[in-house]
């Protein structure tokens, strides 16, 4: 305990910072340290965990997520005879190959011509695209992309609404090589970038046009340290979807007379194909392992529309305060604006985190909270997470947090004595968040060593 108090005396006096921190008994809850753990600090990420408890305990492990197709004609000499509808409920897991056979799926009913229009149908949600404190600047990055019913992510590390940029370094001063995954005619791409024998991963920029689909690339990318994957927003989501059904619906051979736009679905039109997302457990996996921002708004507002019948921030954030209620958590203490933790104007005491941690254990779905978490030291992305590099040795499984000028660290380490110990790290105003970092695994260095708290 002293080695503890004596840490936070001699190195986390950060010259104008501010620390919360807050341990707990995993067996009776019993609070063992506090340092401001009552002050409200911004948790970044560590808010995710709210938003996780909140989803599992109201939309349950196995929950799905649902996109249908629908046609609202019949279908006559290859020709269907009205519009084709595709309704989009929040799945965020949806990739160009799950498009590819929403078009097979018409394919498979000897369609090769479509009199009526293509509506995409993201009303499940309402339309208000950005969190009210998301930054205009970060709006260009994958982790700050517009949130909607009907997605389309790169990859399985389902970035939602986004593209990966690959960028790979070629011959010395040359352009590097860049590859967009998914690809359609809407992206463009301005590559200014120099390939160099070595360059700091920073040193490679990459921005986006404000009001459009145009991406620069600038700057230096290395040689020895090789290609880099950069996660870039859609601008519009909607109208890139309907480029990529355009180009499939082509490359299939089905002709479309009208044209592919936003609606709603109408009438009885039949639903002849439906895709269930992976349950909740496995969706949960990226959103906390990867801190994936878009998977936590996405979840707010099916909590809302689950819980109130209106798919916006508002009533996720009411559904998830209501989901929080039920737990010995003080809600007066704190402020919620979003579901992945990026505003800054986000609160919580470090002392309500571990509570909300120690309360959870009883719960049947904690082992899959427990896993959601990512590992530390562990080499694989989905198991180690953000937490893959760091504290290699320690028995720690944890959420971390990172926005300008904050770091968090909040979940379990096993001591030497093989007992379970919660605990919540909230630095903010920091000048460097690596600063941050580094101070938490000291800190849960020196909790794993600790057996006796008295």
């Amino acid at each position: 305990m002293q080695k503890l108090n004596n840490f936070l005396l001699n190195k986390c006096q950060n010259k104008g910072s501010v620390s919360g921190i807050s341990v707990r008994s995993g067996t009776s809850g019993a609070s063992l340290f506090n340092y401001y753990a009552s002050t409200r600090l911004q948790p970044a990420s560590n808010l995710k965990i709210l938003t996780a408890v909140a989803a599992l305990r109201k939309l349950g492990p196995e929950y799905t997520f649902q996109t249908e197709l629908h046609l609202g004609g019949k279908v006559v000499e290859e020709t269907c005879h009205g519009n084709v509808y595709l309704v989009g409920k929040g799945d965020p897991t949806l990739q160009e190959k799950d498009y590819k056979q929403f078009v097979a799926s018409l394919k498979e009913r000897g369609i090769k011509n479509i009199s009526g229009d293509f509506i995409l149908d993201d009303s499940w949600y309402d339309d208000i695209r950005w969190s009210d404190d998301l930054i205009w600047a970060d709006q260009q990055y994958g982790y700050g992309s517009e949130v909607s019913a009907l997605t389309l992510a790169p990859d399985t590390d389902y970035d939602t609404n986004a593209i990966k940029l690959i960028i790979t370094p070629e011959k010395l001063h040359t352009t590097p090589k860049i590859e967009i995954l998914p690809h359609t005619e809407g992206i463009t791409v301005t590559n200014d970038a120099v390939t160099t024998e070595e360059a700091d991963e920073e040193a490679l920029i990459v921005r986006r046009n404000n009001s459009a689909n145009h991406f620069f690339i600038s700057g230096k990318i290395g040689r020895k340290e090789g290609k880099q994957e950069v996660y870039m927003a859609i601008k519009h989501i909607e109208n890139y979807i309907a480029d990529t059904i355009r180009q499939i619906l082509k490359k299939e051979g089905i002709a479309l007379e009208g044209r592919i736009k936003k609606g709603k679905l109408q009438g009885d039109a039949a639903c002849i194909y439906h895709k269930q997302s992976p349950p909740l457990t496995g969706i949960i996996i990226p959103f906390m392992k990867l801190s994936n921002n878009g998977i936590g708004e996405m979840l707010t507002k099916e909590l809302g529309r689950k819980t109130y019948d209106d798919g916006s921030w508002e009533s996720g954030l009411a559904a998830v305060k209501e989901a929080l209620a039920t737990y010995s958590i003080n809600l007066d203490t704190i402020q919620l604006k979003d579901g992945s933790g990026i505003s800054a104007a986000n609160f919580i005491p470090a002392e309500e985190l571990t509570r909300l941690l120690y309360e959870i254990q009883q719960e049947k779905w904690f082992p899959e909270f427990l896993a959601s978490l990512p590992a530390a030291g562990e080499a694989d992305k989905m198991i180690g997470g953000t937490l893959r590099e760091r504290m290699k040795g320690l028995d720690v499984q944890a959420k971390t947090g990172t926005i300008e000028g904050v770091s968090t660290l909040s979940g379990y380490v096993t001591n030497g004595k093989g007992e379970r110990l919660i605990f919540s790290i909230l630095f903010n105003h920091l000048l460097d968040t690596d600063t941050g970092k580094e101070l938490e695994d000291e800190l849960v260095a020196i909790m794993a060593e600790i057996e006796e708290w008295c």
